[in-house]
């Protein structure tokens, strides 16, 4: 049986985007790092905009796009109900608003079908269960390790999207193959964006965007530098400007025109 909510004693309080939101986040079992950071940055979305966040966990990205876009109108959707509940104790907790709703991304809750929204976005598990040792901690498992294949995914955030409406993931590099073949079924006018860790270095992770019914030929940018420099050499973090932007004062990730 999955656990209904955590304890406080059992949560940590995180700070994201330089202190404007601070987090609850379990100390054993799903994390969330600077992925869902990158994935918030990157939509492009409007004050007034509608906005899905398929697999919300603790509701990270969901949270940091409405600290950038004041007035965007925030959904989640999280399978396990003890991160469904700290989604909504992280907004209540930030005075943001997001409605989460506890569900399987295969059988939607019948009200979220019903629904279209401006974007919608997602940070699917990384790793196919099939080619991966399980993590220990059961909620960290479900959140990182793969149940449903990305094809799956992209199906549902597609069907959820509003004519024109971008669908947005964030997922490792050598996913990317699986992602595309699964995107170019459901989406049209798809953008990838490699997020570099260092120059010269192989990107370890990826932004993916495409458009409901979207009709511009396939865009492969010039990739979003993380770090500066060509290894580590210095105490501390060494983000480029840009990207610090990003993770510390609520900065855009764009991708290029």
């Amino acid at each position: 049986m999955r656990r209904e909510r955590f304890d406080a004693s059992e949560l940590s309080q995180d700070a994201f985007l330089g202190g404007r939101l601070v987090i609850a986040q379990p100390k054993d079992g799903y994390r969330a790092g600077v992925d869902p950071v990158l994935l918030a940055a990157s939509v492009p979305a409007r004050a007034g905009d509608r906005v899905l966040d398929l697999g919300c966990g603790g509701g990270v990205a969901g949270l940091c796009l409405a600290a950038r876009v004041p007035g965007v109108s925030l959904t989640g959707l999280e399978v396990q109900p003890a991160y469904a509940d700290l989604a909504r104790r992280n907004a209540e907790a930030n005075d943001l608003a997001l409605e989460v709703m506890t569900g399987d991304l295969a059988q939607m809750p019948d009200a979220l079908r019903q629904r279209q929204f401006d974007h919608v976005i997602a940070n699917p598990p990384y790793f196919d269960r099939r080619h991966s040792t399980a993590a220990r901690d059961a909620g960290r498992e479900v959140a990182m390790g793969e149940d449903l294949p990305l094809a799956d995914w992209v199906r549902a955030a597609a069907r959820r999207a509003a004519p024109k409406g971008t669908v947005t993931f964030i997922q490792r590099a050598e996913r990317l193959p699986d992602l595309l073949v699964a995107a170019v079924a459901y989406l049209g006018s798809i953008e990838v964006l490699a997020l570099i860790p260092r120059r010269g270095r192989a990107a370890r992770l990826v932004l993916l965007r495409g458009r409901k019914g979207g009709r511009a030929g396939f865009r492969l940018h010039d990739g979003w530098l993380l770090h500066e420099g060509a290894e580590h050499g210095q105490d501390g973090e060494n983000y480029t400007a840009a990207t610090a932007s990003v993770l510390r004062n609520a900065g855009a990730l764009p991708f290029p025109k």
